[in-house]
């Protein structure tokens, strides 16, 4: 008996880790094409910013795979999948026999898709490599500009702005965070990126990159130009579904899954970034590309792989990021203008404070946290719950709103307990 895992990341450690704990006798196996054992994705921009070393950003000691006895294969890259005879084939064409399967391929960075994007110096941040190579351009290079305004981009504009760089956000939504924040917090956030030196310009996109060998600057689809030397795509990603789609396995935004992570061919799940899941909130299946998700989706995919039925609630889109020193969290659904949608802002423009909550038929389904953000596991257990919070809901948005005054809510008679990791910080409800 066999369990293989492809992918090394969260959502693969996990699964890893959950069938060691029901199953020391059986093989486990994980194969990566990356170099480096198992590292925090979500970490490192911190890594680029020069604020964590390597050894600070693995999700594991260095003596895990051995002591858990489980196989890993780094420098290998699966290709392809044959389901009849249970095996993986690799690039260097050796093949691997399954019993168990999970596809954690995780996601890739979406191109600019303008011309002269493969120049060097322009990168999409996904990988521990792709920082080093980055790292690498810091010393000649000073400007950088980063096309996209999500987290990914943010996150890289800042880090790159502790390199000493002078880094422009360029995004061509209206505001930044589009998917993850509404205008007025999108602002604030502006304002306070401005406050550090980093600028930002909205409404705009890269129509060519400039140069030779080397990025040189681009020009804009406003026909302006811009001069600099590392450019950073960060406009979302795409899943890494491809293996899946050439067997036939299904397929949508991602790999679709059931209630326990199982996809439609037998022995076959899925669970991380490449996973199609259900939205707790809206019910909708949806790729959540979120370490949290991963974090669970591994965990029980990997119970459900060794014998142990255990259902996969449904996703919570939950993002989580600090710029110099502002944390930032959002959860939830935040947007919702719908009839049946109930919004509240408490805000503090001047103290960089924040908070908004969305409400629908009684249920919390959304928050938006800036500048105070330490009862954010309070919002998602009630969010994960889905609690009744009529009797509360004028509570939440106080600066002495807590757990203790929901507790009843979120316990209820099945003694509720949550540890939820948001942005590698433990917020833990108990």
């Amino acid at each position: 008996m066999r369990y293989l895992i492809i992918g090394n990341c969260i959502a693969g450690i996990n699964a890893a880790t959950s069938i060691r704990n029901l199953d020391t006798r059986n093989d486990v196996t994980i194969i990566s094409d990356e170099k480096y054992p198992a590292y925090g994705r979500c970490l490192i921009s911190y890594y680029l910013a020069g604020t964590h070393r390597e050894k600070d950003i693995l999700l594991k000691e260095k003596d895990f795979y051995q002591t858990s006895h489980i196989e890993l294969l780094l420098k290998n890259k699966v290709t392809s999948i044959e389901p009849e005879s249970k095996r993986v084939v690799l690039k260097n064409g050796k093949k691997i026999k399954y019993d168990k399967l999970l596809l954690a391929t995780g996601a890739r960075a979406v191109p600019l898709g303008v011309e002269g994007e493969n120049k060097k110096g322009v990168f999409r941040f996904r990988t521990l490599d792709d920082a080093k190579s980055i790292l690498k351009l810091v010393p000649s290079s000073q400007r950088a500009l980063v096309f996209g305004g999500g987290l990914i981009g943010l996150k890289t504009g800042y880090a790159l702005k502790k390199q000493g760089l002078d880094v422009e956000i360029i995004v061509k939504s209206p505001f930044i965070l589009s998917r993850v924040a509404d205008r007025n917090s999108a602002q604030l956030i502006t304002s306070w990126l401005i406050d550090n030196g980093i600028k930002i310009r909205t409404g705009l996109g890269p129509r060519t990159i400039l140069g030779n060998k080397w990025v040189e600057g681009v020009v804009l689809d406003s026909g302006e130009k811009e001069e600099c030397q590392i450019i950073i795509a960060g406009k979302g990603v795409i899943s890494n579904m491809e293996m899946a789609d050439n067997v036939g396995i299904r397929t949508h935004w991602g790999i679709v899954t059931d209630s326990f992570l199982k996809t439609s061919m037998d022995n076959i799940y899925a669970a991380g970034d490449v996973a199609e899941t259900r939205d707790l909130v809206t019910g909708e299946y949806v790729t959540s590309a979120r370490w949290t998700s991963a974090a669970e989706q591994g965990r029980i995919a990997g119970l459900n792989m060794a014998g142990e039925p255990k259902e996969y609630p449904g996703s919570i889109p939950c993002n989580s990021a600090e710029f110099f020193g502002l944390p930032i969290i959002s959860m939830g659904h935040v947007q919702e203008n719908d009839e049946g949608y109930e919004t509240t802002v408490r805000s503090h423009p001047g103290e960089y404070r924040y908070k908004k909550i969305v409400v629908h038929k009684d249920r919390l389904v959304g928050a938006i946290l800036i500048g105070r953000v330490e009862n954010a596991g309070v919002y998602l257990a009630l969010i994960r719950k889905k609690a009744d919070i009529s009797c509360v809901k004028h509570l939440l948005l106080e600066d002495w709103f807590d757990y203790g005054k929901v507790s009843h809510l979120i316990e209820g008679q099945d003694g509720f307990r949550e540890s939820m990791s948001i942005g590698g910080d433990i917020i833990r409800i108990s």
